[in-house]
Order: C-alpha cells, then sequence, then structure tokens
C-alpha cells in the first residue's frame, strides 16, 4: 500500500466520519412499525443478569455452544443501553472473566494494560503476547504489537475471549484472543443517543444508528469521549467511529462492510511514578512528564469486508480483507544529554503506517465431522522516524532528525482445525497452524557516527493442538488440552541491540510455549453455571529486558519460564431479580532459569541476578471480583461489585512490588418505558471508599517509576435513550 501522509491521512479520516454519517442517513428507513417496549422486559433477560451467551466461533471458527468446546472461553455480552458504566474502556467488560487481567493506566497515551493467564503483564505500553481482534480485523500487528483503543464498546454486541492451548490455532504471539464483535442491524430502525458525564472531567456522548430494509442491515456509530484525568497532566479526549453494514447478496452469499476511525489527539502522559512520589501524592504526574509535554497523538483509520457464502449442505467458504492506515506520535522525556550519542534516535517518535491482510478459509460440516481449512496473509509497512524532544533550551518539541527507516513484517500461515463428535458423550478437536513472520529494515539515516542499520530476520513456527471432550451428562463437560505457542520479539523489542552498538536486536529468539489444561463446565440445575480451569504454561527462551540506557530498553533471552494456575467463575441466578456474579484466578508465574538483570539507569550490561523460582513481574498471584445485581432493565435496579487484587513485583529482581488492594462500587438505576422506546438513567461510584492503590505497573522501567495509580472515588451520572419510531 502506499504510504498515507499526515495530510491525506486526516483528510480521509474527516471523509470517514462524513461518509458514516451519509451512510446511516440512506439507510435509515423512512418509517418502521413501533416494537411493544414492555415486551422486551424478559428478552434475553439471562444476559442481562450476567449470563454469558451460549454460542461462541472463536475457539473453532463456527458457531459452537461453549460447553462443546474443549477450552476455557467465555463471550461476554455487551449492549450501552443495559449497561452502567462509561462504555469506553475494555477493562470495564472484562473484570468478570477469570484469567483475564484488564487494568486502566488512568493513562490515555499509552493504552490498556491487559494479560492472559501472565501472558502480556511485561507490555509496558499498548498489548503483548495476546491476539486481539474487532470483527475478525487483527488489532494486533504481525509483530505481536497490540492495541485498543479503537475498540467500539457502544456498537458491540459481546466480546469473546479464548484462554488456554487452542489460542495458539490463532498464530504469533497468542497466549491468549479477545475477539469484539459488533452487533448487526436490528429488525427494526432503532436510535441510541447516550450521555454519561463523571468525575475529573469524565464525560461520553455517543449516538448509534441500527436497522434493517430488504436485504441491508446497518449499526453505526459515533462516540465522543474526554477527560481531564485523575493525575495531574493526564487530560485526554477521544473521537470514534464505526460502521458494519450486512447485504444478503444471494441465498448463500453474504455481504460484510466494516469502516472503523479513532483520533486521539495530544493525550497527556503522565508518566509513571517512584515509590516515593507513589506515598506522597499518588494525583501528581512526574516532574520531567510537566517539564517535556510528554504526550502521544494517534490517527486510525481501517476498513474490511467479509464475503460468507455457503455452498450446498455441507461447505461454507469465508474471505476477509481489510487495509488500515496508523500514525502515531509521541514525545518521551529524555534528557538531551541522553541523546548526545550518535546511535541515540531521540525523544520524539514519529510513525506513520499502513497494514493489510486477507484471510480464506473453507468448512466442510457432514454429521459429527467438521474441517475447516484456511489460510492468512497481514503485512504492515511501517515508517519510523526520531527527532530529538527539544530546540535549544525548549523541551518537548520536535527538533532534528536522529532516526529514519522503514520497517516492514510479514506473515504467512495456514491452519488447518478438524472436530469429530465419535459418541453421543466424546468429541475430539484438533488443528495445527504453520507460521512465517518475515522483518525487514531499511535504514535512510546514515551518518560518520550512525552507520547503516538496515537487516532482516525471519521466524517460523509449527503449532498443533488436541482437545478432549467428555458430555458426562446434562450438567456436566469435562474436557482437556495441550498445544504449542510461539510469540516472536515486537518491533520496539527488537529496536536497539543489547551491547549498545548500532542496528536492531536481530539476535533475539521467539518464545516458544507448551501449553496444557484440565476443564470443567457445570451446571445445578437452571440456577447456577460455574467453569473451571486448572492450566500450565512452560516457555522457553522467555523475552525479558537486558539493559536500560538513554531512556531506552533492550531484551535479551533468559530460558525458561512457567505460568500455573486456578481459574474459575460463578454465576448464580438466586430469584427472578437477584443476580451474583464471580471470577477468581491464582496464577503462580515463575522464572525457572537463572539469569542477570539490570538494575537502575544507565545500566549497559545486566548485572544482577535472578534466581531459578523468582516471580515474574507484572502478574499478581490472586485476583477475585464479584457483582451482586439486582433488578432488570425497566424499573428499578442496582448492583454492588468489588475487586481485590494481590501484590505485584514491578521488576525481575524482585526488589519492589505494590500492595494488595480491594476497592468497591455501587451503582443505581431506572428505566422508564415511554411511548416510542426507553430511557434507562444511573448513577454510579467507584473507589467508594477512596482508596489509594496502584492500578497498573510499568514493569522493569529503568528509572524506578514502576507505579500507575488506580482511579479514587469517582461519581458518574448517564443516561441512554433507545427511540423507535411508531
Amino acid at each position: 500500500m502506499p504510504q498515507v501522509r499526515c495530510s491525506s491521512f486526516r483528510s480521509a479520516r474527516s471523509g470517514a466520519f462524513s461518509l458514516v454519517v451519509l451512510l446511516a442517513l440512506t439507510l435509515a428507513p423512512s418509517a418502521h412499525a413501533q416494537t411493544d417496549a414492555a415486551a422486551e422486559t424478559d428478552d434475553a433477560g439471562d444476559e442481562r443478569h450476567g449470563a454469558l451467551p451460549s454460542v461462541v466461533i472463536t475457539a473453532t471458527r463456527s458457531e459452537q455452544s461453549s460447553r462443546d468446546v474443549p477450552a476455557a472461553i467465555d463471550a461476554v455480552a455487551i449492549d450501552n443501553s443495559d449497561n452502567d458504566n462509561l462504555g469506553i474502556n475494555l477493562s470495564e467488560v472484562l473484570s468478570l472473566v477469570p484469567g483475564v487481567l484488564a487494568r486502566n493506566r488512568q493513562n490515555y497515551a499509552q493504552d490498556e494494560q491487559v494479560s492472559i493467564r501472565g501472558f502480556g503483564a511485561r507490555s509496558t505500553f499498548g498489548v503483548r503476547g495476546i491476539r486481539l481482534y474487532t470483527d475478525g480485523i487483527p488489532a494486533t500487528m504481525p509483530d505481536g504489537a497490540g492495541q485498543v483503543s479503537h475498540f467500539n464498546l457502544d456498537s458491540a454486541e459481546r466480546i469473546e475471549v479464548l484462554r488456554g492451548p487452542f489460542s495458539a490455532l490463532y498464530g504469533n504471539s497468542s497466549g491468549g484472543v479477545i475477539q469484539l464483535f459488533t452487533a448487526d442491524g436490528s429488525e427494526d430502525f432503532e436510535l441510541r443517543s447516550g450521555l454519561v458525564v463523571g468525575s475529573y472531567g469524565t464525560g461520553r456522548a455517543s449516538v448509534n444508528l441500527r436497522g434493517s430494509g430488504d436485504a441491508i442491515g446497518y449499526n453505526v456509530d459515533l462516540t465522543h469521549f474526554e477527560t481531564d484525568g485523575y493525575r495531574e497532566h493526564s487530560a485526554a479526549r477521544r473521537e470514534s467511529a464505526n460502521a458494519k453494514v450486512t447485504w444478503q447478496v444471494t441465498a448463500g452469499g453474504k455481504l460484510t462492510l466494516l469502516a472503523n476511525t479513532v483520533s486521539l489527539p495530544e493525550a497527556q502522559d503522565p508518566l509513571g511514578l517512584t515509590r516515593a512520589q507513589f506515598d506522597a501524592d499518588p494525583r501528581q504526574a512526574t516532574a520531567v512528564a510537566l517539564q517535556f509535554n510528554t504526550r502521544k497523538t494517534v490517527e486510525q483509520l481501517q476498513a474490511g469486508a467479509i464475503w460468507d457464502h455457503a455452498i450446498g449442505s455441507e461447505h461454507t467458504l469465508r474471505v476477509l480483507a481489510y487495509a488500515g492506515a496508523r500514525e502515531v506520535e509521541q514525545f518521551l522525556a529524555i534528557p538531551p544529554g541522553a541523546q548526545a550519542n550518535p546511535l541515540q534516535a531521540g525523544g520524539n517518535i514519529d510513525l506513520d503506517g499502513d497494514y493489510d491482510g486477507v484471510d480464506a478459509r473453507w468448512t466442510w460440516t457432514r454429521g459429527a465431522f467438521e474441517i475447516t481449512g484456511g489460510a492468512s496473509a497481514e503485512s504492515q509497512d511501517l515508517v519510523r522516524r526520531g527527532y530529538t524532544n527539544f530546540s535549544g533550551s525548549t523541551l518537548g518539541v520536535r527538533g532534528i532528525l536522529r532516526r529514519d527507516e522503514d520497517n516492514r513484517v510479514r506473515n504467512v500461515d495456514q491452519y488447518a482445525q478438524a472436530s469429530w463428535r465419535f459418541t453421543d458423550a466424546w468429541s475430539l478437536l484438533a488443528g495445527v497452524r504453520h507460521s512465517e513472520v518475515r522483518f525487514r529494515v531499511a535504514d535512510r539515516y546514515i551518518t560518520a557516527g550512525n552507520p547503516d542499520d538496515s537487516g532482516r530476520r525471519d521466524y517460523s513456527a509449527t503449532t498443533p493442538v488436541l482437545g478432549l471432550l467428555l458430555r458426562a451428562n446434562d450438567n456436566a463437560t469435562l474436557y482437556a488440552t495441550w498445544g504449542k505457542g510461539f510469540e516472536t520479539p515486537t518491533f520496539a523489542e527488537l529496536g536497539y541491540r543489547n551491547d549498545g552498538g548500532s542496528g536492531l536486536n536481530f539476535g533475539l529468539e521467539p518464545a516458544r510455549s507448551r501449553n496444557a489444561e484440565l476443564g470443567a463446565k457445570l451446571r445445578f440445575g437452571d440456577a447456577i453455571e460455574s467453569n473451571l480451569a486448572i492450566f500450565r504454561a512452560d516457555t522457553d527462551d522467555e523475552i525479558a529486558v537486558a539493559t536500560n540506557v538513554g531512556g531506552r530498553s533492550s531484551f535479551q533471552n533468559i530460558g525458561s519460564a512457567r505460568r500455573q494456575g486456578i481459574e474459575g467463575s460463578l454465576l448464580a441466578r438466586l430469584s427472578d431479580r437477584w443476580t451474583l456474579q464471580l471470577a477468581a484466578t491464582w496464577l503462580e508465574a515463575t522464572f525457572e532459569s537463572p539469569f542477570l538483570a539490570c538494575t537502575g539507569t544507565p545500566c549497559a550490561t545486566p548485572n544482577t541476578p535472578v534466581a531459578a523460582g523468582a516471580r515474574i513481574p507484572g502478574v499478581p498471584r490472586s485476583n477475585l471480583n464479584a457483582a451482586l445485581v439486582w433488578g432488570g432493565e425497566l424499573g428499578w435496579r442496582a448492583s454492588a461489585r468489588a475487586e481485590t487484587v494481590s501484590s505485584v513485583v514491578v521488576n525481575d529482581i524482585g526488589s519492589e512490588s505494590t500492595p494488595a488492594y480491594t476497592v468497591a462500587g455501587l451503582d443505581v438505576g431506572y428505566g422508564f418505558v415511554l411511548r416510542s422506546g426507553t430511557l434507562r438513567t444511573f448513577a454510579r461510584v467507584d473507589n467508594l471508599f477512596d482508596r489509594d492503590y496502584v492500578g497498573s505497573v510499568i514493569v522493569n522501567d529503568g528509572n524506578g517509576r514502576f507505579y500507575e495509580t488506580g482511579l479514587g472515588r469517582s461519581v458518574m451520572l448517564g443516561a441512554q435513550w433507545l427511540w423507535r419510531p411508531r
């Protein structure tokens, strides 16, 4: 794809907003029969009380009941007309999924911190180690780096979370899979408008149009979000739009068109705090964050198309194609003195890139057999420039060029999987994926002190998985799974050699894991559902920090690591109006091989021993979430929520850790039945007892600024209007 410059990108994004609005106005029927809102009181009532949707596709790529899949998978129903929350952050909707730790950094310049069973915990920004998708389009780039800032919750139907061995069927960096699905257009025209205001200048306004006519359905959403930030220097604003149009072209063929855009202009970055700074004032920003005005700007636009075609009664074909462009500019707090090194890439990062891909698969189903085969190709072309972050004595502005290179990464994968229900009670599911990931760097910044850094590195892996499922009776399903996975370094982790030389660190090897899981999915009558999983993942060539010099980290392979634990969930319908939901995880994540780590900064050579058995940083040993809900969509409703998280080690040497914490929240709301729809209002209090706590950590921060403050007591008021014309 051709490179997209800033001016053309902004024009394209502006055009995308106009297209989304025009699309909504064009497709919206002029009139629809009124749907009786009162009749909806009991529709999908289980989901409104916290029940997980029973049909999932992420594990097997075809619709199946989650009870028939030998894997730990949960689907969370999302409908902002039913949820009393801000509706912006992924962490709001994943808290009751066991094995998942989604943490709001209170820093929109760095995205949320998401890990699954400890995979992804080392990420200092964005998401690493797990695969992310929106409507099948990867939000994880081919190198394994991902982000969730464009996840549009206002138009979503559900999020599926896959954990354990079967995640390997999604390729590189699939320690787990999180996939968001936008809702299809509604049978009748709906206009949804939402408004939320809260503490610390936080607010969301949204409008959503859904409907269908003849063979076309549509779901179009515009969302505005802004906040002054809980911490000093943490203000942010985000504009996003999302559109999904489905067209039943023929009796067996359906075309789905997808478009998404997000703009995050100059989100302030307060940086992490040292323990002393956190104890003194958890809401402060680090002094250098103010001196350099640390901030980040993101612009992204993507579009895709999916063709689904049924060939007879046994064969289906599905083809996905997508393309997107993303610009990032970030100002870091690297002091001018550190940039005197001619190999230093500067404190102002400018990324301008395109990405695209295609995925095609065929499925054959006959009786108890189902076979799926497919191939995918993904690419990212990134122009990476670095500038000094000062001009003369002025800090936090663009200075002179210090880096200019093209980063290209490609992956080509082939995959196959098969399921066989060989008796009424027993099923077998097996799959394999072969992945090839190719990194290329073309250096255009070559000086007397900075030689040509061009280079290339190819990685490949074959990852098999196998699962066996037993339906012991109508209320109990047992399963066992095993598989292999792998994770290449990201471009950010390849960015600097740990010997201080020029060029990328192409000596890094991919981490390779072996995963096993035993699980049970249980029902106790119609009132209680419970899932339990015991798991272990052993990793060779684990990737960890090697050096910290001049505001940059380099990485190394350190031997082996182990992540093992137990996770469980419980959904209890105590009565028609009361529901209790619990999610608990115990996780022991340790380094199994001794190695040397860096302490302090600058540190050019790993010099501190880390013993075998030391805890992997960023991973709590236990966390528990609970929610007690009363009421339904209409009339009065209320809920009480609590989360407890154990202490977290913040660096490889284990010299510091966060204190454990428990926070609680309450909300109350009322749903009105009106002539043409419904109005839902709510009031919500988070961190009810105003507990000071560390919400997330910056693992192995070279300056010792490990701690990111969790949100203090906050109040939120919201309303959601759902209108259907008579």
